[in-house]
């Protein structure tokens, strides 16, 4: 892959004015529209789900953590306390339910005697030995016995429902004490640490915030012309400041549908005046993951678009990378 070729006494220049004095001379006989910006990362503020003291901050601003990875911990002594009553109450539900059961087996044994009572009292009173009366009596024990069964049934299902309920309760329980530990929800760079041990932090509020190395990007600001014949897809390349020998390969994942004024941070009064739109230029995440330990977001450079797709890029935007 070649080299970038500096134009003659530039050669000992690497800062931004340099680089924009070296490439913008022949951009539009090259078919390639470019544009100055700088690097970001997508960033994700970590925060707890629930409010507390906090107890340990593990990350550190520049620390490189795992998905997963601890980032700090709340105090959690209430949770634990109200575990312990939730498995008080889970245990006095299951004592209910043997409670009930027990009173299932004496309400079927008493509706077993009223039953056999019954069957008895109906064969006398058929063969006259028995009078009515005797035979109401005997109906109403069995009915009465049939519905204590019931009722035992009743108390039984009813244990296993506050055995439910007190298991669902403690799970939620252990769900929060859970979610008392803060954890990186991906890989990434700690960008800021923003509480420290011993601050009592309200609910949502981020401990730390993140850079996800995996969606690392340039934004453009580019005018109608030029963006109107790009595509999403199209290949890009990346030039920056401090290493102007390298040229890094990305691809326009988005394009703005409106347009703006140029952001302040553009260096030119005459540029902040245009109208443009905005292009995202996206660095491949296979790169990204063999170049993790050099990539820094803020760093300036340039970013570059072909106007023609079926264009050849120039040999000096020949990706080159370390």
């Amino acid at each position: 892959m070649g080299a970038l070729a500096a134009p003659a006494g530039a050669r000992a220049e690497t800062s931004f004015e340099a680089l924009v004095a070296r490439f913008t001379q022949r951009a539009e006989t090259d078919k390639v529209a470019s544009s100055n910006g700088r690097i970001e990362a997508q960033s994700l503020d970590v925060a707890g789900k629930y409010a507390g003291r906090l107890t340990e901050i593990t990350a550190r601003e520049g620390d490189l953590v795992e998905a997963g990875a601890v980032i700090a911990r709340l105090d959690d002594r209430d949770v634990q306390a109200r575990i312990l009553g939730a498995k008080a109450s889970l245990l006095q539900a299951e004592a209910a339910k043997e409670q009930a059961q027990a009173a299932v087996m004496q309400a079927e044994s008493a509706l077993a005697v009223a039953q056999t009572s019954y069957d008895r009292v109906v064969v006398l009173n058929r063969e006259g030995h028995a009078a009515q009366s005797v035979l109401d009596d005997a109906t109403n024990a069995l009915k009465t016995a049939q519905a204590s069964r019931a009722a035992a049934r009743a108390q039984v299902s009813n244990g296993e429902a506050l055995i439910a309920a007190a298991n669902a309760a403690l799970e939620e329980l252990n769900v929060a004490l859970e979610d008392l530990t803060i954890r990186a929800p991906i890989r990434g760079r700690v960008l800021y640490r923003l509480h420290e041990p011993g601050e009592v932090i309200a609910a949502g509020t981020p401990v730390a915030t993140l850079l996800d190395l995996t969606d690392v990007y340039m934004s453009l600001y580019l005018p109608a012309e030029t963006v109107g014949v790009l595509a999403m897809g199209d290949e890009a390349r990346i030039v920056l400041d401090p290493a102007p020998d390298y040229v890094v390969p990305a691809r326009i994942t988005f394009i703005a549908p409106e347009a703006q004024f140029t952001p302040k941070s553009v260096e030119t009064s005459e540029e902040r005046a245009k109208l443009v739109f905005r292009v995202k230029l996206t660095i491949p995440r296979d790169l990204l993951e063999k170049f993790e330990d050099r990539v820094k977001v803020g760093v300036r450079g340039i970013g570059f678009v072909r106007t023609d797709p079926a264009a050849d890029w120039p040999a000096d935007l020949a990706v080159k990378l370390p």
